[in-house]
């Protein structure tokens, strides 16, 4: 997973300058996600992967399949990544640049894993004791995880609260053994 990181990386950054110098930081993130998952899409892959495609075939498709969803530049971004056999990196393309986004509009992401779904109430309710506490604006990612039990685990950067049945039970069983 690294090398796609290091693979991507510049490619992450140079689109963020370029969204970033063309205000468009929000359009470029929701071009990327889309192109991420589509070639994330097992039928796209094997498409992609074909040892018959070759790679100008490759860029064609993916513009083809975005259905006019892509401006000039994104196209752009498609071929140049297809003629370097690159366009695999796009998912971690979008990753990057979404963390680059969210730090430069001071916005962190928190993690909250639960045994069950939580309410709109309960994760705004997250939400604002974690802008309190970080002095950031939050987006909350939900999990689910039933062998917690109950209760909630919360990571925001580096930040880890955890607040569940199952954490509480192993602190208890580490008072009385040690």
């Amino acid at each position: 997973m690294s090398e796609l990181t290091t693979t991507a990386r510049p490619y992450a950054r140079a689109l963020f300058e370029l969204a970033s110098d063309a205000n468009a930081l929000t359009e470029w993130s929701e071009t990327l996600a889309f192109l991420g998952a589509l070639v994330s899409n097992d039928e796209v892959r094997a498409l992609l992967n074909n040892p018959a495609m070759t790679k100008q075939t490759a860029a064609d498709a993916v513009i083809k399949l975005s259905d006019g969803k892509l401006d000039d530049k994104a196209e752009n971004l498609v071929k140049q990544l297809a003629e370097y056999g690159r366009l695999e990196v796009l998912p971690e393309i979008s990753s990057l640049f979404e963390a680059m986004k969210d730090e430069a509009e001071s916005v962190v992401e928190a993690v909250v894993t639960s045994a069950q779904e939580l309410s709109d109430e309960e994760k705004d309710a997250i939400a604002t004791a974690l802008k309190k506490r970080l002095g950031r604006e939050v987006k909350i990612t939900p999990e689910i995880d039933e062998s917690i039990l109950g209760g909630a685990i919360i990571r925001a950067g580096d930040l880890v609260i955890d607040g569940s049945i199952q954490g509480r039970l192993k602190n208890i069983q580490h008072a009385l053994v040690g």
